[in-house]
């Protein structure tokens, strides 16, 4: 006998997110390619953070370069958009009041899987290659415990977006909420991990 999902989050029942759900107003259009091994990942932060934010595109997929939304999505917002990606060429993210070129951003691209496979995304599609690439400040320690890494500095989707968004948008108060409902997921997530 199958398990009973719940219609809005797609999830078990058990583990329905829908009271996490935080909505929240972003001023810039955020846009996740999520690697496909992704899309049904229990730990994954996409879901909720995509249900919560305002203006919000999952795209879901490897090789994006015949993908009709997300070219037209390039061609939107042309000059005004960037892809969060700790590539050799990205700058640091400055918040609006200290950076004009900062305030003309309009849509932020971010991959969503691991490492390895957001390596993959960014290395299949050309595009995402000859945008302008931002990073987070190094000092933000992530609260995502339930899943592994090696990485220094790695952050859940989530968190990078919501750290992201609150630097350009200089409102870090606009985003506290929904970090405390990711903090929550977190929680709830470990309490499925059996004890030893």
């Amino acid at each position: 006998m199958s398990r009973p999902y719940c219609n809005l989050c797609q999830r078990p029942q058990v583990s329905c997110i829908c009271h996490l759900i935080c909505p929240t107003k972003n001023d810039i259009h955020v846009v996740i390619l999520q690697h496909p091994s992704e899309e049904k990942q229990s730990k994954g932060t996409v879901k909720l953070l995509s249900q919560s934010l305002a203006s919000c595109q999952v795209l879901i997929g490897e090789d994006f370069t015949h993908h009709e939304v997300l070219l037209d999505i390039l061609k939107q917002y042309k000059n005004h958009i960037a892809l969060l990606y700790p590539s050799e060429q990205a700058k640091v993210i400055k918040n609006i009041s200290d950076s004009a070129e900062e305030g003309k951003l309009k849509c932020i691209i971010l991959l969503d899987g691991t490492w390895k496979k957001a390596y993959r995304i960014y290395m299949m599609n050309f595009m995402l290659q000859e945008i302008p690439h931002r990073i987070l400040p190094d000092d933000i320690m992530g609260q995502y415990h339930i899943r592994k890494t090696q990485k220094q500095g790695a952050l859940s989707t989530l968190e990078a977006c919501c750290y992201g968004l609150a630097t350009m948008e200089d409102n870090a108060e606009k985003y506290t909420g929904l970090l405390d409902k990711f903090n929550k997921f977190n929680e709830m997530q470990l309490a499925f991990v059996p004890k030893n």
